[in-house]
């Protein structure tokens, strides 16, 4: 509903500027090509394509940084753990949300750097600005991606040999990354869950032995879990861990 209402504000605002602007005898809505081939887009079609990522902007958080990685691994934390909603959802989201913005201030310094400071200079067009703020984020996106995830949607798309990386799509990488992402995230979280596992079939085995099989394990098990995971500094390591994942 809120992603829906706002694709109807940032409709409504885009039809109010071009009758503004229309209503003052400019062309609202047009596209210039200079004489070496560059385009330049008037500024209420700047505007609309900038509300326009603004209404994408959670998928683009989900599927193009470290988001996603985060955000299952802590889940499956939260699992092994076996303490059911705590810590709460909001909890976790707002840690990965920070985490992210951690580990991607470099790329987003650079975007900054090499594509906005040009643009609000007026040094460049928005196409260019396009441009050169893909590549920090495309060299984030292929350093965490797997080879073969890469084949994998590339043979799907049936692109022909690339000279470089620099010549993969984004309709290719995007699928890849996130792909590449979930293995990980999985990975980690698998040798995350071991430790936690041997606690519940340990103290499973003690009580079917005691007779105690009305007692539920994961009643007694889950002190001894806390206990481990308090002592190890659960939180630090794996947060640690995950931010230095990104940066090996």
């Amino acid at each position: 509903m809120i992603r829906r209402s706002l694709m109807w504000v940032v409709t409504g605002l885009g039809i109010l500027m071009g009758a503004a602007v229309q209503a003052q005898g400019v062309e609202a809505m047009s596209v210039t090509t200079a004489t070496d081939g560059t385009q330049t887009y008037t500024l209420t079609l700047q505007i609309m394509l900038f509300m326009t990522l603004l209404s994408v902007l959670p998928a683009l958080l989900m599927t193009m940084t470290s988001f996603t990685r985060i955000v299952i691994v802590l889940a499956i934390l939260r699992q092994a753990l076996g303490t059911a909603q705590t810590p709460s959802n909001q909890i976790l989201l707002g840690l990965a949300l920070f985490m992210t913005l951690f580990i991607m201030t470099p790329v987003i310094d650079q975007v900054y750097q090499d594509a906005v400071t040009p643009y609000v200079n007026e040094e460049v067009g928005i196409t260019e600005a396009l441009q050169m703020g893909e590549a920090p984020l495309r060299d984030f996106m292929l350093a965490q991606t797997r080879e073969s995830d890469i084949e994998l949607f590339a043979s799907i798309a049936q692109i022909p040999d690339m000279a470089g990386p620099e010549d993969l799509p984004f309709t290719v990488l995007v699928p890849s990354f996130v792909t590449s992402e979930l293995k990980t995230a999985f990975q980690i979280g698998f040798l995350i869950f071991i430790p936690f596992l041997i606690i519940d079939l340990v103290v499973a085995s003690v009580l079917m032995s005691m007779g105690m099989m009305m007692l539920s394990p994961l009643i007694i098990s889950l002190p001894f879990k806390l206990m481990l995971f308090v002592l190890v500094d659960g939180w630090a390591l794996t947060v640690g861990t995950l931010a230095g994942s990104f940066y090996t």
